[in-house]
């Protein structure tokens, strides 16, 4: 079922990956689903039902601020794993593209030029890619969204990762 006003994202918890959901209404909220309201604790960053944007960014956030230098690529990754860096953050970037255009992916699924992301072989052609989907991720402009998502092959998501 695609619900239209929901998202779910690969926001990056610095410097963790941890998936969120997006809601919009007047405006994208991040919402945690694995943390309830009997939480025992206060969170210091905001409610279950309103994450601050402070401390959950999208792939694409968390790519624009390592290319300004405001934080380390290196840092960013997957708890209990080798996948740390650019790549995994371009992934989050390019499935989070993917989920505003209502097509749910798993944090593994690989297609496009992922798998050579991760090996580290992509240049400064593919970093400009990634410049883009962040820039147009990071707007409310549904149509340049779907414009992206819709014009280069390689960032739509292919038959074989889709459920039958």
């Amino acid at each position: 079922m695609r619900v239209p006003s929901l998202r779910r994202t690969r926001a990056v918890l610095r410097p963790l990956d941890h998936g969120v959901l997006g809601c919009r209404r007047a405006a994208w909220r991040r919402l945690d689903t694995e943390i309830g309201e009997s939480w025992p604790e206060p969170l210091a960053w905001g409610t279950p039902h309103e994450l601050a944007n402070t401390r959950f960014w999208t792939g694409g956030e968390a790519w624009l601020r390592c290319a300004s230098g405001e934080a380390d690529a290196k840092k960013f990754g997957v708890f209990g794993t080798t996948n740390f860096g650019p790549a995994e953050i371009s992934g989050n970037a390019i499935r989070d593209l993917a989920a505003l255009n209502k097509v749910e992916t798993l944090p593994w699924d690989e297609w496009g030029r992922l798998p050579e992301a991760y090996r580290g072989e992509t240049g400064d052609e593919y970093d400009r890619l990634i410049d883009r989907i962040a820039e147009v991720t990071g707007s409310d402009n549904l149509t340049a969204i779907r414009e992206l998502y819709e014009g280069i092959d390689e960032l739509r998501v292919p038959e074989s990762l889709l459920p039958r």
